[in-house]
């Protein structure tokens, strides 16, 4: 009988040392797929944990499903939803760390770059693109008369509270969390450089040089030539004249694939016409680079009322005082494209 017992005692031991090196086996082994390219996960909001093995098992990441679901059990990950966002996983982890790490929330934020776009439309689209939110979803909250409200803006001129750059985000972030982002980013930028305090001293409020900058940056890709344009707009502005920028007739009637503006064009008349109404439009035609609001507020000193393209392949501009001036300058560009054989 003693020797049976120590049999059994033995076979105990044996038992425990297996259920044991398991354990620990499962715990503490690495358990992430060394092959992969991809290293991060995205959990959506109101997922599952079962969601997040749908996750893991179709992106390859783990070695072994089970051993993972087991230390989730023991950790208590096991829950009717789970933190969402984006993950980061590192190759050397074990089920520990990689449940430790998803539990915690402690996702990766997300870059967020936008500039180039039009309409608020369109940026909502590239914003969605980055983050959770849907497009819809992001213009209902920006657009709703709460929100414009809290702003003190309108649906023309709801784009100059975007400043273009690349942001940080989490993920998961709602479209309430943006907007707020993008206000207190809105407030930072006007703050830096006495840029309000210039907007001031022009008798414009910031989203008029918002407004202004997207025809400046329409006009002109040279960057030397923004601060001329700005002020040949803003001597207009001051002598009555009407801006007259071709790209605000285009924003206007819509089709963005006009390459020439003619008269019929400017026959239609909508708010952003500047043939037909004077000052500057009632929101921006394009979400402008940093650089032609800067210009804007830095606008160079001359008494240019007028400009035309230059001839040249290089997209400078010919500037005058005077429509004789303006005259002789658009003779010599028409010379020009007649002797390229340029059909305008």
């Amino acid at each position: 009988m003693k020797k049976f017992f120590l049999y059994i005692v033995f076979f105990l031991l044996l038992i425990g040392a297996y259920v044991g090196y398991t354990v620990y086996s499962a715990i503490y082994h690495q358990n992430i797929n060394p092959d992969l390219k991809d290293y991060s996960i995205t959990i959506p909001s109101k997922s599952s944990f079962t969601d997040v093995v749908t996750i893991l098992t179709k992106q390859n990441i783990l070695k072994d499903i089970g051993s993972f679901t087991n230390v989730a059990g023991w950790m208590r990950y096991k829950k009717d939803l789970v933190p969402s966002g984006v993950y980061e996983i590192q190759s050397e982890w074990n089920n520990r760390q990689l449940v430790g790490h998803l539990r915690s929330g402690n996702q990766a934020p997300t870059k967020v770059t936008f500039n180039n776009v039009r309409t608020i439309q369109e940026l909502s689209g590239k914003l969605t693109t980055y983050l959770e939110p849907d497009s819809a979803s992001f213009l209902r909250t920006l657009l709703s008369k709460e929100t414009l409200t809290e702003l003190q803006l309108d649906s023309q001129n709801v784009m100059s509270l975007f400043i273009p750059n690349t942001y940080n985000f989490f993920w998961d972030v709602s479209a309430q969390d943006i907007i707020s982002r993008m206000k207190l980013e809105n407030e930072k930028f006007w703050s830096k450089q006495n840029r309000l305090e210039k907007a001031e001293a022009l008798g414009l409020t910031k989203e008029e040089v918002y407004s202004l900058a997207s025809i400046v940056e329409k006009e002109s890709i040279k960057t030397h030539e923004k601060p001329i344009i700005a002020g040949l707009y803003l001597n207009r502005i001051r002598s009555g004249m009407l801006l007259q920028a071709d790209p605000t007739v285009v924003f206007g009637v819509g089709d963005f694939s006009i390459r020439r503006v003619l008269n019929k064009h400017l026959a239609i008349d909508t708010p952003y016409n500047t043939y037909i109404h004077p000052g500057i439009p009632p929101g921006p035609i394009y979400m402008p680079s940093i650089s032609s609001i800067d210009a804007v507020l830095n606008p160079k000193d001359h008494d240019y009322l007028y400009m035309c393209a230059k001839p040249g392949y290089n997209s400078e501009h010919a500037f005058a005082a005077s429509s004789a001036g303006h005259a002789r300058n658009a003779r010599a560009y028409h010379r020009w494209l007649d002797s390229e054989k340029i059909k305008k």
